[in-house]
């Protein structure tokens, strides 16, 4: 997409008597070797009574020779011409092999054309002197030339002279100042004293006013602006002409359009010719005009289209009202690096060196933007098949009701700076915990290494090489083993306190116990995932099946009370009684008896949940328990805080997340395969997704992160990454696709009679092997199954069990292997018996590639919106019978009109959306 802009430049003199004008030559039309396009040109000349010659010099410029028969008093040169200011990319070029590494020579016939460009004029001292200190070892050419015109534009500052001609290197040098011809000529003489064919080049700059701030530091320009300007241009064998601009210490661009190139800069003036003496008025005006703005990368819409879009998201919103929808509509943009385009984290690879800093300073920024007294939580993500350790995921819970759950944001410890936590501190930190929760702070354990499996791995290494440099093929395994010899086995790894809510109404809400470990001390699983998932829970005593205490989270349709506020570090007034009994379980030669507690009523069968505290690169981290209630979860935060602050401490809560409950709302930064992936909260009404999308692009960009990235053809495009769409209720039986169970299908319907709604918006991947194939992209019987599916969704009114649209589509909701998660409507989360997280009323549209801009992506989601809108307002009775059931017939040949939608959406053509 491009910018087309007006140029329009005066260059007028007046002088007080009549004057002879001798021919005059006028290099001010845009070169053939210009890399923008020009539309159109014109150039006008007073007085009117001249006669015009166009050619070409030998280097190919454009001159124009005019001829004035006659005296006057005025001499004026009007240029206008409308250029498309489409990006270019300056290195979208190749070198030949030979000229690939500097200094290469140039081929005997290629020299001889090239001589003009080679010649030198006589070296000075200063000049001899910086030539002196340019680096002469082999060395990528580009890179070279990159370096040398960049550290020049540092040491040469850029001045503007008035003064006709051009300063001599010397005295460029000498003064370290000069004027854009002058650092050009410097550069152009120092390269050809280094074999290199330079010429020199005049035009036009053209800046225009970026549509994105920087983030620090003034911007480049305060407005559109062009001038008349000189540049350098390098020959390399193979990519040709090649620009560089000491001004701006870069190469050449869109804005730069030349008008003459030029051995020297004596036949590269703009204006050149004689007149008879007089005084004269100069006078000169130059502009650059936008004339026409395509929709592009950084700037889709222009202001009033916008501002239509937006009036019309809060009609759709009003609609949804009216009908008492309750929908909420959340999302998962994805974001990259800004300043590393080419490292594999960027690319291909889900994990790198910066991503998980990077994704750190944005969720603290998410906090204190979204969530100022929420929880960070360090917990793990998702392990993909060939992954030899599961993703970190960074978790931002808060209350909706505004309690803070964390409320020092100081104690949580960065991911750079300072780290000196000890184990010390660990057990010191595991008995406070105890204290707090008023369970017996004997209970609490030290782990150790497995010194049994960790002595054989080191008999089994070659007798010439230490466990700390074991010279292991795989380097993690190598620096797993380095870690653990350095610490040594002997010291405990942490300390796990066994922890379990109870029931029973008590002194205490919670109650503990003493492990009993077949081998006396509590020896960890190997491995080097937190110490929390390494507990030997199959060492502990047995406990049959119908006593075992297993964690089962809350249905998430159950209905929820007030929660309260839980006041850290108050321990109960007189510690809980509970008889002990001996243990009758085998236990390891000469270790001390150990005690059990008798569980209470609502207790029995034991405590087989613990919190975990480990030192973890100088990091005191907190495994948290899973537990069944929110309620639960949030005082044994509010004690690990209390704790903190108790020490002067800094901690990392990890481990098991919050359950699930409607009461807080959550955002997480996890990594996904060359980009960071943001879960967002939902958003319950226009208003809040606008504030929430533009804040989370405002956010990321303070970090670095990115939507748009630059193809090798110069094409601003966006990151190829994911912007899936969720879109249900505040709590799952607020979902409108629960409520109404035929809404799916009319949404299903509709996607599947409209193609542009899967292929508008998702980038260059599309089909069966996709992000988010279409149904009939996967399996060929799928539109006869979903014909029947779809006669089965029972019509508006009829009451109908929550499951039954769930099961009615899932199995055709897949991708071609029988993926639910990858199909193109995703219903993951809609109502799935599997698990709690499964029951949510959530619809995923997966459909959408990340968009550059904020504007982009809040678009996408108000077509979805309206078309929700819509369906729900009309109830429209669809079927597959008006398409057929050929499987070979696609789908999309069909014609369903689109208009339907302004039904509900009237003037998204008016928004700036065309569909």
């Amino acid at each position: 997409m491009s910018i087309a802009v007006a140029l329009h430049h005066v260059t007028h003199y007046r002088y007080d008597q009549p004057v002879s004008l001798g021919p005059q030559v006028i290099r001010l039309r845009p070169a053939p070797h210009t890399r923008t396009r020009v539309s159109s040109y014109s150039l006008k000349v007073l007085p009117e009574k001249h006669f015009v010659n166009w050619q070409q010099d030998p280097q190919g410029n454009w001159l124009a020779r005019f001829v004035f028969p006659e005296a006057t008093r005025e001499f004026k040169i009007e240029v206008d011409f409308i250029a498309d200011m489409a990006v270019v990319n300056p290195f979208d070029f190749f070198v030949e092999p030979y000229a690939e590494t500097f200094p290469f020579q140039y081929p005997s016939d290629l020299a001889d054309e090239l001589a003009p460009y080679l010649k030198t004029e006589p070296v000075t001292p200063l000049l001899a002197q910086y030539l002196a200190g340019i680096p002469r070892e082999p060395i990528n050419t580009v890179n070279f030339l990159v370096d040398l015109n960049a550290k020049l534009r540092e040491k040469i500052n850029y001045v503007i002279r008035m003064e006709p001609g051009i300063q001599t290197p010397e005295e460029t040098l000498q003064s370290g100042a000069g004027s854009c011809r002058d650092s050009a000529w410097l550069l152009i003489q120092a390269l050809r004293h280094l074999g290199l064919a330079t010429r020199f080049v005049s035009g036009y700059l053209i800046q225009l006013r970026p549509d994105i701030d920087p983030l620090q530091g003034p911007r480049e320009v305060e407005a559109d602006f062009t001038d008349l300007h000189a540049w350098a241009e390098v020959y390399l064998p193979g990519a040709g002409w090649i620009g560089f601009d000491v001004t701006s210490g870069m190469l050449t661009g869109e804005g730069h359009i030349p008008v003459a190139a030029s051995p020297h800069y004596r036949t590269a003036a703009p204006i050149s010719g004689n007149v008879s003496s007089a005084n004269v008025e100069f006078g000169f005006e130059m502009k650059v005009t936008r004339v026409n703005e395509a929709p592009r990368i950084t700037k889709p819409f222009s202001d009033d289209s916008w501002k239509r879009l937006d009036a019309l998201g809060e009609k759709v919103d009003a609609d949804l009202a009216a009908d008492d929808v309750r929908l909420t509509m959340g999302g998962e943009p994805t974001f990259v690096s800004l300043d590393d385009m080419e490292g594999a984290e960027w690319n291909t690879s889900a994990v790198g060196p910066t991503k998980r800093g990077i994704a750190d300073d944005l969720i603290r920024r998410l906090r204190t933007r979204f969530a100022p007294g929420g929880l960070l939580h360090y917990g793990q993500g998702k392990w993909y098949p060939g992954e030899s350790l599961p993703r970190w995921a960074f978790g931002l819970y808060w209350r909706k009701d505004g309690v803070p759950i964390w409320r020092n944001p100081d104690l949580i410890a960065p991911m750079e700076g300072p780290r000196s936590a000890k184990i010390e501190q660990a057990e010191k930190f595991a008995v406070n915990v105890a204290e707090k929760l008023g369970v017996d702070a004997g209970n609490v354990l030290p782990a150790y290494e497995d010194q049994a499996h960790w002595l054989l791995k080191e008999n089994s290494l070659p007798g010439n090489v230490d466990p700390s440099d074991s010279k292991l093929a795989d380097p993690e395994e190598r620096s797993r083993m380095a870690q653990i010899f350095q610490q040594g086995l002997n010291v405990p790894r942490g300390f796990v306190l066994p922890v379990q809510r109870w029931n029973a109404k008590a002194a205490s809400r919670w109650r503990s116990e003493k492990w009993n470990l077949r081998r006396g001390n509590l020896f960890l699983m190997p491995g080097d995932s937190p110490l929390g998932l390494r507990l030997p829970m199959s060492s502990l005593q047995w406990i049959p099946p119908e006593d075992y205490p297993y964690i089962v989270e809350q249905d998430p349709m159950a209905p929820r009370e007030q929660l309260p506020t839980f006041e850290a570090g108050v321990p109960p007034a007189e510690p809980v009684t509970q008889p002990p009994v001996f243990d009758d379980g085998a236990q390891m030669d000469g270790a001390p008896r150990q005690f059990i507690q008798e569980q209470h009523a609502g207790g029995k069968g034991g405590v087989r949940t613990a919190l975990s505290i480990e030192i973890r690169d100088g990091i005191l981290c907190a495994f948290m328990p899973p537990v069944e209630k929110l309620e639960d979860y949030l005082e044994l935060i509010a004690v690990v805080e209390a704790t903190a602050e108790d020490m002067k401490i800094q901690v990392h809560v990890e481990g098991y997340a919050p359950p699930y409950d409607p009461r807080i709302e959550v955002i997480k930064v996890t990594p996904d395969p060359g980009v960071i992936e943001i879960n967002i909260h939902p958003a319950k009404n226009w208003r809040e997704i606008v504030d929430t999308t533009i804040s989370l692009y405002q956010e990321a960009a303070h970090v670095r992160l990115g939507a748009n990235r630059f193809l090798i053809d110069g094409r601003h495009t966006g990151t190829g990454g994911g912007n899936h769409v969720v879109v249900g209720g505040s709590t799952p039986v607020d979902s409108p696709f629960l409520r109404r169970p035929d809404l799916l299908k009319s949404v299903v319907l509709y996607w599947q009679r409209h193609p542009s709604l899967s292929y508008l918006f998702s980038g260059m991947f599309i089909g069966p092997t996709s992000q988010a194939p279409r149904i009939d992209e996967a399996r060929h019987d799928a539109l006869y199954e979903l014909e029947i599916a779809i006669a089965q969704i029972p019509p508006k009114g009829e009451k109908v069990p929550l499951w039954l649209v769930d099961r009615t589509f899932r199995h055709l909701l897949v991708d071609i292997t029988g993926n639910t998660h990858r199909a193109e409507i995703c219903i993951d989360k809609l109502y799935s018996p599997d698990s709690p997280t499964g029951r949510l009323g959530l619809v995923e549209f997966r459909a959408l590639e990340m968009p550059p801009d904020a504007r982009m992506s809040l678009a996408q989601q108000l077509i979805i919106r309206a078309l929700i809108a819509k369906i729900l307002a009309q109830a429209a009775g669809w079927s597959l019978h008006a398409l057929g059931h050929d499987a070979a017939r696609p789908l999309h040949a069909a014609v369903f009109p689109l208009g339907g939608l302004q039904g509900r959406a009237v003037g998204l053509e008016t928004g700036g959306l065309r569909f």
